[in-house]
C-alpha cells in the first residue's frame, strides 16, 4: 500500500489508482475489506479532510477515530449530516464537487481511494455496481430517517435516538465513550448545548443513564430509552 502523512494538510490529490476489486463490501456503510492501494492519511482532531465544493476526486474509509460529514449555513451555524467510526466509507458524492465538509472529530487514521477507478470497476462489474446501490439506498435511508428526527423530534426523542445509535456502532452497546463534543450532538441534532447538557442531566437524574464523566455514558435502563425513542 502507497502511504502519505497529512497531519496539518488536506489529502493529497495524488492518490495511486486501485486495482480493483478484491474482496465484497459490507451492505452497512461498505465497511467491509475494501483491498486495493490507497493512501493512508492522518489528521488531527478539527482538521479538514475535504471542503464542500472541493473537486471530488477521492472517497475515504475510517481506519480509526472519528469523521463529521457537515455543511456551514449562511449564517454561520454548522449542521452535521453524520458521523463515520472506524469501518465506515464517506465521500461519495454526485458530480464533480463534494456536497458537504468532512472533518476530523478526534484524531484519525484514513485510507483516501481515487474514485476514477471505483467509476472503471464498477462499469464493467455489476456485482460491485448492485454493492454500491444498495449503499447509496442505505444512506439515503439513513438520511430521511434523521430529517424526520430533526423536524418531528422532541429534544428527548432526539439524545435518546442519538445514545442507542452510538451504542450499536461502538465496541460496548452498555457503556459510550463520546469522541464528539456536546456542541457536534447539538450540530447534529438540530439542538442548542445548553438543551444537549440539560436532556442529559434530566435522563442521569431518573436514572436511565449515568454520567460519569462528560464524555462517557453508562446505559442503564435501555428498554426505557427504547421507549422515550418512539
Amino acid at each position: 500500500m502507497s502511504v502519505s502523512t497529512a497531519v496539518a494538510a488536506k489529502p493529497s490529490q495524488t492518490t495511486s489508482q486501485m486495482p480493483w476489486m478484491t474482496s465484497a463490501f459490507c451492505d452497512d456503510s461498505l465497511s467491509g475489506d475494501l483491498g486495493p492501494t490507497g493512501s493512508v492519511l492522518h489528521f488531527p482532531p478539527d482538521r479538514a479532510i475535504y471542503e464542500e465544493g472541493d473537486p471530488a476526486r477521492s472517497f475515504y474509509k475510517v481506519v480509526s477515530g472519528v469523521v463529521r460529514t457537515c455543511r456551514f449555513l449562511s449564517d454561520g451555524r454548522r449542521q452535521i449530516d453524520s458521523f463515520h467510526v472506524e469501518g465506515d466509507v464517506f465521500g461519495f458524492d454526485i458530480g464533480g464537487e463534494y456536497r458537504l465538509s468532512a472533518e476530523a472529530v478526534s484524531e484519525c487514521t484514513v485510507i483516501a481511494y481515487r474514485r476514477r477507478g471505483l467509476d472503471a470497476a464498477a462499469a464493467v462489474d455489476d456485482r460491485l455496481a448492485r454493492q454500491f446501490f444498495t449503499h447509496a439506498m442505505t444512506c439515503l435511508a439513513r438520511a430521511q430517517e434523521h430529517s424526520l428526527l430533526l423536524g418531528r423530534g422532541t429534544a428527548v426523542q432526539k439524545i435518546t435516538t442519538f445514545l442507542m445509535e452510538m451504542a450499536e456502532r461502538g465496541a460496548c452497546d452498555q457503556v459510550i465513550d463520546l469522541p464528539m463534543s456536546r456542541q457536534d450532538i447539538a450540530d447534529y441534532l438540530g439542538l442548542t448545548i445548553e438543551t444537549v447538557s440539560r436532556t442529559l442531566s434530566h435522563l442521569e437524574r431518573d436514572g436511565v443513564i449515568g454520567l460519569p464523566t462528560a464524555r462517557r455514558v453508562v446505559l442503564k435502563d435501555r428498554r426505557v430509552l427504547r421507549g422515550m425513542m418512539a
